[in-house]
């Protein structure tokens, strides 16, 4: 094809573009003003057939207000007020005396205008307002679907994936928004989808801050908090948009609990994982201090039967002596851990009797090894100790923890203070020692299973689960244990139990 029919094509094209436009134009012309056309042919085939059957001013007028009140309805204020002077020409000139002449000097006439114009003012505004509601009702549906689908598809997002962008996304597409920028207030992050425009971001977070929903009409934007109860957590601009606050709000809900909803799960699957660890952790150590107990039971045999052999030196006794009593140390820790994982058992059950925490203590103390660790320790107690209901091995185990942990992470040679009061119905025991200072961060993390505290490490060896089985015991007595770190000193470790009620 040459290149002068090439231009001739496209010319064609062009006008039977602009002709097809200009038709269109003209049918939404003709349709629009169809209403009055009809209305009109209305009153011309009523005055003919009222005129042949000599029918009454009075009845012809109500006739044609029938079709002033149906241009009003579905052709508005102006058509109906065409129809209005046309259907007061034909009365005045057709059936008001003298017939086929105007007179435009009479009351009558401008009565009856007055009537049909107030009739299409009226219906017009009437039938406005219906229409406009009827377009909100069908706003509203079309708001409500929107916000299930987007309701349906939060709850189906993967919650491995970072939910904030997805949200933003989704409501943007959903909505057909120009842009839509949400605020998390926890990561500080902003997570945007679309273009939106300068200052948004900013205004996004001051919503976040005076914790408010605001629309802009210059910007067609609503700015509005993301809330869980009262407590803001964020902020969502929806831009280049006119819909109601309802909406609004309820896309900012919706918002917050999906990011509400990422954060839950993901801290269950944190914790769910860490107790699967947890779980293989104590089973793990529970076959291996099962393993430990034979060779342990074949090396105290061993060394007890050593020094009935006779023809030892004082050294070699002295030598066999140590073993066995570091043996004896290695069987107790061994049974220790055995015992450990039990303590969290449903089925476990204390045996409770009346103890004295000072006098449980001192048994404590007075079994320790060394004679220099026993002189450290001071106690403290009233004259009238209320006394506790507890399983005498549990605490005696719960105390030698809490006293090894002191000449451990001490100084050497510091006292330990040992005391004993009553906070409201609770029995209260303290350890306070010098030395290692434990960090606000870390005094929860310590009872928990294998974690040591930071700087722990170099001063003694351990498996972290000494504080943990503390803990445990407290809890199964209804008891409690925390610590705290006193500055430029130690530490000090509390342990609470119930008392006794003291009979009258």
């Amino acid at each position: 094809m040459s290149a002068t029919n090439l231009v001739a094509a496209f010319a064609e094209m062009r006008v039977h573009e602009r002709l097809s436009a200009a038709l269109r134009g003209a049918s939404e012309r003709f349709a629009a003003l169809l209403p009055c056309f009809l209305s009109l042919a209305g009153v011309g085939a009523t005055t003919w057939i009222c005129f042949r059957l000599g029918l009454s001013l009075g009845s012809v007028g109500f006739i044609y207000l029938a079709f002033v009140v149906l241009a009003a309805v579905y052709g508005g204020v102006w058509q109906a007020t065409a129809v209005s002077l046309v259907s007061v020409a034909c009365l005045d000139y057709f059936f008001d005396p003298p017939v086929f002449s105007f007179r435009v000097d009479r009351v009558s006439e401008w009565v009856e205008l007055a009537a049909f114009e107030l009739t299409a003012v009226v219906i017009s505004q009437l039938s406005n307002r219906a229409h406009m509601r009827a377009l909100e009702a069908i706003s509203e549906r079309r708001e409500t679907a929107r916000l299930y689908q987007v309701a349906r598809r939060i709850l189906l997002f993967d919650s491995t994936v970072e939910p904030a962008d997805l949200v933003a996304s989704l409501i943007r597409e959903t909505f057909e928004l120009r842009a839509v920028v949400l605020f998390d207030a926890q990561s500080t992050a902003i997570h945007q989808s679309g273009d939106p425009r300068p200052g948004v971001e900013r205004r996004t977070r001051d919503s976040y801050v005076l914790n408010s929903a605001v629309f802009e009409a210059e910007q067609q934007s609503w700015f509005c908090a993301l809330r869980l109860g009262v407590r803001p957590v964020g902020a969502l601009a929806l831009c280049g948009t006119d819909m109601g606050q309802l909406t609004a709000t309820a896309l900012a809900s919706l918002a917050a609990i999906a990011l509400e909803r990422a954060r839950t799960l993901q801290t269950q699957c944190k914790a769910e994982a860490a107790r699967q660890a947890d779980q293989l952790r104590t089973a793990v150590l529970d076959a291996l201090a099962h393993k430990f107990k034979t060779p342990l039971t074949v090396i105290r045999t061993a060394s007890s039967g050593l020094p009935a052999a006779g023809q030892l030196s004082e050294l070699q006794t002295e030598l066999v002596s140590l073993i066995d009593q570091e043996a004896s140390k290695l069987n107790d820790l061994a049974s220790r851990l055995v015992g450990a994982p039990s303590l969290d058992s449903s089925a476990f059950k204390p045996q409770p009797e009346p103890l004295l925490l000072s006098r449980s203590m001192r048994v404590v103390i007075q079994e320790l090894e060394r004679e220099s660790d026993r002189e450290r320790f001071r106690i403290h107690a009233p004259a009238h100790e209320p006394p506790v209901l507890a399983d005498r091995e549990l605490i005696l185990t719960a105390l030698a923890q809490l006293a090894d942990n002191a000449i451990k992470y001490s100084d050497r040679g510091t006292p330990i203070d040992v005391g004993l009061g009553v906070r409201g119905n609770d029995v209260v025991l303290t350890v306070r020692n010098q030395g290692l200072v434990i960090n606000a961060v870390d005094r929860e993390r310590i009872f928990e299973r294998f974690y040591r505290a930071p700087g722990a490490q170099r001063l003694s060896t351990g498996t972290g689960l000494g504080l943990s089985i503390v803990k445990t015991i407290a809890a199964d007595h209804h008891g409690q244990v925390w610590a705290e770190g006193v500055p430029d000193y130690g530490t000090e470790f509390t342990f609470s139990l119930p008392g006794i009620p003291a009979t009258s």
